[in-house]
């Protein structure tokens, strides 16, 4: 035992007598513990580490504190789905099998319905079936059928309905449903309407959601009779209707004129402890201000604002024209959407963008998202941005757009496109072309219309060349309408020899000669000579449709324009050389 140690031990004894004798001084007490602690003592030195020591771990080491991380699930469901979207399938399937994680019927269907391509969708569902332990079930099935129907695909959602049947996977309501609504929207309700009774046969007893989509169908078909026995067989089923139900059923209440009988349903359904949202509300507000129905409008506000919503600003926009068409003032409709006011929008146009620090740092944000491809912050951001009204650059927003059809999203380049014509937004050339071109690509040629209408509006036109093979492609496809409403929107300074060639081309492909002689004949009236490749088009679609003495007759004025082309050979325009070199193969199938 040390000296310190014994000695502060005794110290301790006669403190604690120390109010028995408190008249005492240990001044000498302190003297002498003092003394004690200035006595030489010797401390323990521990030896050195040698600097910069690595600490080596093993193997086992590693793996087990990789281990002892937690994994949440949708960073595994992130990972395969990144895997999917940005590799091959070859290097897809290696990448997979090195995950070594447990596949059930959750994840797989979570990886699906986080959008990954099509096809790859399709090739992972039949290599996870491979897997050890893994079976489908109807969950994995129907998410597979959704990600068909969704992409128009009907004759591969129906062969993975058909693999269902065939392997004995559970039908239920859900899968029924959901081939239900897509075949209605292919346009298939024949299809619908049997799938409907198949579900009936099987003693699958419909839900609430298969009722309303089913509702619908008959309501788009104009089966108003059918689709009101089976809302009443849905009550009688002891199932309450939704927010969605009741909202089928005043838009079509005020698609057929009863407005004051889609009000009653409005009350109604509150009455029933049902609270139309704010979905619901812009939906009707939007089928109102298309049939001029102002009162409506009001009352439909009125609920609006007690319950502190709002309407989206294209919306808004509606509404507000059909109440100054009515003689109504906008003062309620400016208290329902106080974050909204033409003014203010008018007014920021004249202001430059610059000049706000958030706009400055939100756009900042928006470069490095481009930057980085991910185009899901880009939407949130650029629909925030959208929100709050802000005017973005038209390099930038063309940027957006680019970026977007790049990576084949179609519809959020539409988006983009329609968010900034709604706020006044110059939109750049090259944006409209970028979305033509996937447009094109893709086949999607219902939707090219607006997109050129747009910029007709804008003042922009497609060059001759764009818009002369953009309608030899919709002929093609059989959309002569189309073609010829993209025809008419150009002015008659800018239709040109290959515009009118390539609208004789659509004519004939489309199966309408009658239409391609008449545009030819139209196109001479106007002073605009034709080519050696407009005959040769005009020529080779009479012959094909059997209008051999017609042919003939074009054929000698093809000869005497050669006989003139060699004399003035040098004269030719440039648009005539272009249409000889586009349509040298006589694009007429």
């Amino acid at each position: 035992m040390s000296l310190h140690y014994a000695c502060g031990g005794a110290l301790q004894k006669f403190k604690a007598y120390r109010p028995i004798y408190g008249k005492w001084r240990f001044w000498s007490w302190k003297i002498f513990t003092s003394n004690v602690h200035s006595l030489p003592s010797h401390k323990y030195k521990r030896p050195s580490r040698p600097p910069n020591r690595k600490v080596i771990r093993t193997d086992k080491q590693v793996d087990k504190k990789i281990g002892d991380r937690k994994v949440y699930m949708r960073d595994v469901i992130r990972q395969i789905s990144n895997i999917l979207r940005c590799t091959s399938w070859v290097s897809a399937q290696e990448q997979l099998q090195k995950l070594h994680i447990k596949w059930d019927s959750f994840t797989v269907s979570q990886v699906l319905k986080s959008h990954p391509p099509m096809e790859k969708a399709w090739l992972f569902f039949n290599w996870i079936s491979k897997q050890k332990g893994f079976k489908h079930d109807q969950f994995t099935y129907t998410t597979m059928l959704d990600i068909f129907g969704e992409a128009r695909r009907i004759n591969s959602m129906m062969y993975v309905f058909q693999l269902m049947q065939e392997k004995g996977i559970k039908i239920d309501a859900v899968t029924y449903t959901s081939m239900l609504h897509w075949l209605s929207n292919s346009g298939d309700f024949d299809g619908a309407v049997k799938i409907w009774k198949e579900m009936k046969v099987e003693c699958c007893h419909p839900t609430v959601v298969s009722y309303t989509a089913y509702m619908k169908v008959l309501f788009d078909n104009n089966r108003a009779e059918e689709a009101t026995a089976i809302y009443k067989e849905m009550l009688q089923s002891g199932l309450k209707p939704t927010c969605h139900t009741y909202t089928i059923l005043m838009q079509h209440l005020i698609n057929s004129g009863k407005c004051k009988s889609a009000l009653e349903v409005f009350r109604k359904m509150q009455e029933t402890g049902v609270q139309p949202d704010k979905a619901t509300c812009n939906i009707l507000v939007e089928q109102c201000s298309k049939s001029g129905e102002a009162w409506t409008i009001i009352q439909i506000l009125l609920y609006m604002k007690e319950n502190s919503l709002v309407l989206r600003y294209p919306i808004y926009l509606q509404a507000n024209e059909t109440l100054k068409m009515a003689g109504e003032t906008d003062f309620l409709l400016r208290q329902v959407n106080p974050h909204i006011c033409i003014d203010n929008i008018e007014s920021a146009t004249e202001e430059e963008p610059e000049s706000d620090m958030n706009y400055s740092i939100d756009r900042g944000l928006l470069m490095e998202l481009l930057r980085k491809k991910n185009l899901v912050a880009i939407d949130h951001l650029f629909a925030g941005m959208v929100h709050q009204n802000k005017l973005l650059a038209p390099n930038l927003v063309s940027k957006i757009i680019e970026v977007t059809c790049t990576h084949g999203r179609i519809e959020a380049a539409i988006l983009v496109l329609d968010r900034c014509n709604n706020l006044g937004t110059y939109v750049e050339n090259e944006a409209f072309l970028s979305i033509l071109g996937i447009l094109i690509r893709t086949k999607e040629f219902s939707k090219i219309l607006p997109i050129i209408e747009q910029m007709v509006k804008s003042d922009l036109f497609p060059e001759p060349q764009l818009a002369s093979s953009l309608i030899y492609r919709l002929g093609q496809a059989g959309e002569l309408d189309t073609a010829v409403k993209i025809f008419s929107l150009f002015p008659e300074e800018l239709k040109t020899t290959t515009l009118y060639t390539a609208l004789v081309n659509a004519c004939f492909s489309a199966e309408n000669p009658d239409k391609g002689i008449e545009t030819f004949k139209t196109m001479k009236r106007r002073g605009i000579q034709g080519c050696s490749a407009t005959y040769n088009v005009l020529i080779r679609g009479l012959e094909s449709w059997g209008r051999f003495d017609e042919a003939k007759f074009f054929q000698k004025e093809k000869k005497n324009l050669q006989r003139k082309d060699d004399v003035l050979e040098e004269t030719l325009l440039v648009d005539e050389k272009f249409c000889d070199v586009l349509f040298a193969g006589y694009m007429v199938p």
